[in-house]
């Protein structure tokens, strides 16, 4: 059985392979704005900076909600937050059309981090682009979560399809599985659970989570 300790240092390195590209990017126009002595090359580099720099903050939101404990918010998110935080994770991705489909105007916590993660899932199998739809509605004391991926191509590792559904190994634990582990472990702890499908062109997930503070 993976340990809390085992489980948080796989979300950290993971964490830390998403953000290299983009502080990487930093460094590199840092010093290459160093040695640059054109205008106009200087204020391209600028630009570069002022994208990297933006793709690293609205990463790392992602991550402290999805991940981490998100002190700044109480036990609801207003649902304006995770749309802000998956319509900039999707950015750095310009072929990935959003489809937001949310009308309440708050989410428990659990559930937007469920929301979240398989958001993340979603935009990686997107990898020649697509469509992605997420919706979620709260019903029956209970909050209902649906992400959809379409496109021309859909890559999906079969060990997150395991993770999701908890045939997971604990030696196929990795960086890459961590986040879908984590999220079964959360609805698991709610009461409730995760749910798949794969085809040709598009993945569907979805989730049933119920509100304990409810019971």
């Amino acid at each position: 059985m993976t340990s809390s300790t085992d489980l948080a240092a796989l979300l950290c390195s993971r964490l830390c392979h998403d953000m290299l590209s983009p502080v990487g990017a930093l460094s590199n126009g840092l010093e290459l704005l160093a040695e640059e002595k054109d205008p106009e090359m200087r204020r391209r580099c600028f630009e570069l900076l002022e994208q990297s720099a933006r793709v690293s903050t609205g990463k790392l939101k992602f991550f402290r909600l999805a991940y981490g404990a998100a002190g700044g918010f109480g036990d609801e998110v207003p649902s304006e937050e995770p749309r802000e935080l998956v319509a900039g994770l999707a950015e750095g991705n310009g072929r990935i059309e959003l489809e937001w489909v949310v009308a309440e105007p708050v989410l428990p916590k659990p559930a937007v981090k469920v929301l979240l993660n398989l958001a993340a899932i979603a935009i990686d199998a997107l990898v020649r682009g697509g469509t992605l739809m997420i919706a979620a509605e709260q019903r029956d004391g209970a909050t209902e979560i649906a992400v959809r991926a379409a496109g021309q191509r859909v890559a999906f590792d079969a060990h997150i399809g395991k993770a999701l559904d908890g045939s997971l190994t604990e030696g196929e634990l990795s960086g890459r599985t961590a986040p879908a582990h984590l999220i079964r472990l959360l609805a698991e702890e709610l009461g409730g659970g995760l749910q798949y499908a794969l085809s040709g062109e598009s993945l569907v997930m979805g989730a049933v989570l119920p509100d304990n503070r409810a019971r």
